[in-house]
């Protein structure tokens, strides 16, 4: 196991306390450095006061909270140029956000409720593994025209049904779609298959987001 000053430093921010709180001992215990705020606001007012940015790995954010959003915080994150990876946490009726904050160089999403290993592993991809290499172009064109339709409607955070109706076809054949294109692509979920479709990577530790 890391010792706390080897640990990555992940800065978290949701305002359910309970969320946060279980969140905190979940990464903690994978050995993760954890900083917990509840809310936007008080994570900035804290790299203004008691947080070095340079010393934190990471960003872990809920999109939808109170007074400040995720994607204001990122906003204003940028405005101060705190050039640090952001990984957003999100209910699954907040995709077109997070497609807007990938859009806006967030490194990923995943979405509520999730297994824990599933925010481990993600955290350890940006602050130790780094990303694999998307996808090439080759590979996006593998896709089907009807594929290349779905992964479209899909990026734009449409929902199985919305796609059905604006294709003309049922939601099994869109279920059908989703599930060819996903492996073809590699993807394992939906934040994965948006993140190649934008041709975002994570970058490697100290690597500035885009």
């Amino acid at each position: 196991m890391m010792s706390n000053a080897q640990a990555a430093r992940i800065l978290l921010v949701d305002d359910n306390d309970e969320f946060r709180e279980s969140t905190r001992w979940l990464l903690e215990d994978a050995d993760f450095d954890v900083r917990a705020f509840a809310s936007a606001g008080a994570l900035l007012d804290a790299l203004d006061e008691t947080v070095d940015a340079e010393t934190a790995t990471c960003i872990v954010s809920d999109v939808r909270m109170p007074r400040m959003s995720g994607i204001e915080l990122q906003q204003e994150l940028k405005r101060r140029s705190v050039d640090l990876p952001l990984v957003f946490v999100t209910a699954h009726a907040d995709i077109p956000l997070a497609v807007e904050a990938m859009r806006n160089g967030a490194v990923n999403f995943i979405e509520k409720p999730f297994d824990p290993i599933t925010l481990v592993h993600a955290l350890r991809a940006v602050t130790e593994q780094g990303a694999a290499p998307a996808p090439s172009h080759a590979v996006i064109e593998k896709l089907t025209p009807r594929e290349r339709q779905v992964l479209e409607l899909v990026v734009a955070g449409k929902l199985n049904k919305t796609i059905a109706d604006v294709l003309g076809i049922s939601i099994k054949t869109v279920e059908l779609h989703r599930s060819n294109l996903m492996a073809k692509l590699g993807a394992r979920n939906v934040a994965e298959v948006i993140r190649i479709a934008l041709g975002h990577e994570q970058p490697h530790p100290g690597a500035p987001t885009r």
